[in-house]
């Protein structure tokens, strides 16, 4: 397949869904396109909601995005089953319920969001059934999400302290704890994977050797490509992918039913995947670099070699290493993406913090670095970031597959 930029792509996202047909470039737009316009556009208003105004974290935002997601796209299947003749009227009520549902603060921002997306459509019986279908789909997701597991108080790690084992800073405990607990987005079945290297092994020597050699702040292996892209990558990645698909929408743009079922298969994935993974770092409590380079004379592997004062590149958050949190972003969002348009979709990633954009001429190539960011920022052994990708890529097809 070769390799086509964004502008090209525009033809074919229209054909890639079952019965899809390509519109003419001089057609004005149909309702249908003004409603998947309408859809990207409260992607973006729930990126707002739940990173800048809500301050989520990335692992437990994205379960909101997912939240919004599923009941736009339940309420555009059903607008468009019942033939409303306000679709738009209908995504944008969904996400605008489920957002003040969880972020009441944003609801004065939200209520205006809703009323410009409002005054766009035509007063009468059919922005009335819009409206009406997204009220419902809000209602039925928020009901559903009762005693879901989110932000329980009495989920708390306390694995006792030993060679291989993840502990908290002093004082500190584990950040979201409760997030492997959670009632997954999609009910798929659980993904297996073979558990983190044994210490004492070949495999875990080399992954030990790899990161202390280019994970270090002080590294003089790693080049100046790959600490710009460990920085690059250290950004918050649900906002970095979905400000980039939306993106390519606007310039490629989908019909409805496959814009919402896009964002609703992303999130969902990406949701499931995170829960996953912050179940195995419950579970397993595998330790850091940091924390086992640290403890190397101790671990009773001859062929690791201990280096005090070491430190990683990038700073790491308060919980365990195996899976990566990374991966649980990445691995979904790139396999549902493939799925859609094919590995070579052109995407520009752009890290605020940094000011810094960086075009990916493929999915293949955006998790190459992706993964090996997070080995040459100095916060994961291979093992976690290739068992990560396994366990998305896995989750992904899953819920693929059960999504309607």
């Amino acid at each position: 397949m070769h390799r086509r930029t964004a502008t090209c792509l525009a033809t074919t996202v229209l054909l890639v869904a079952a019965g899809g047909t390509a519109a003419s470039a001089s057609a004005p737009p149909t309702p249908d396109d003004r409603a998947g316009a309408v859809a990207v556009s409260w992607q973006r208003i729930a990126l707002r909601t739940v990173f800048t105004e809500g301050a989520k974290p990335p692992q437990t935002g994205i379960l909101y995005l997912g939240f919004a997601s599923l009941a736009v796209h339940d309420a555009a299947l059903e607008s468009l089953r019942r033939g409303a003749t306000s679709s738009q009227a209908a995504v944008a009520t969904a996400a605008h319920d489920v957002l003040s549902e969880y972020f009441p603060a944003s609801r004065p921002n939200l209520d205006a969001d809703l009323a410009a997306t409002l005054a766009l459509v035509a007063d009468g019986p059919g922005e009335d059934k819009g409206v009406r279908i997204g009220r419902e789909a809000a209602a039925d997701l928020i009901a559903s999400r009762v005693g879901d597991g989110r932000d329980d108080a009495m989920v708390v790690y306390a694995k006792a302290p030993g060679v291989g084992v993840w502990q908290p800073a002093p004082g500190a405990a584990m950040a979201t704890a409760w997030l492997g607990f959670v009632d997954p987005l999609v009910p798929v079945r659980t993904v297996t994977l073979d558990g983190p290297d044994d210490v004492g092994g070949a495999a875990y020597a080399a992954d030990y050797e790899e990161v202390r050699r280019w994970g270090a702040v002080t590294s003089t292996d790693r080049t100046a490509d790959q600490t710009g892209t460990a920085q690059f990558f250290a950004f918050n990645p649900p906002v970095m992918y979905r400000t980039a698909v939306c993106n390519l929408l606007d310039s490629a743009p989908m019909n409805l039913e496959q814009t919402t079922r896009l964002f609703a298969a992303t999130d969902a994935a990406m949701g499931n995947a995170m829960i996953e993974t912050f179940r195995l770092k419950f579970v397993e409590g595998y330790w850091r670099p940091f924390q086992a380079i640290a403890a190397a004379a101790d671990d009773g592997n001859p062929d690791t070699e201990p280096q005090l004062g070491w430190a990683p590149l990038i700073a790491n958050p308060s919980y365990s290493d195996y899976t990566s949190g990374h991966a649980a972003a990445t691995a979904p969002f790139a396999e549902i993406m493939r799925r859609t348009f094919g590995d070579d979709t052109v995407l520009r990633l752009r890290n605020p913090a940094l000011g810094v954009d960086r075009d990916y001429q493929s999915l293949t190539a955006l998790e190459h670095d992706a993964l090996n960011a997070r080995i040459w920022g100095g916060l994961h052994f291979r093992d976690a970031m290739e068992d990560g990708y396994q366990l998305g890529h896995e989750i992904a097809r899953l819920v693929a597959r059960a999504l309607r």
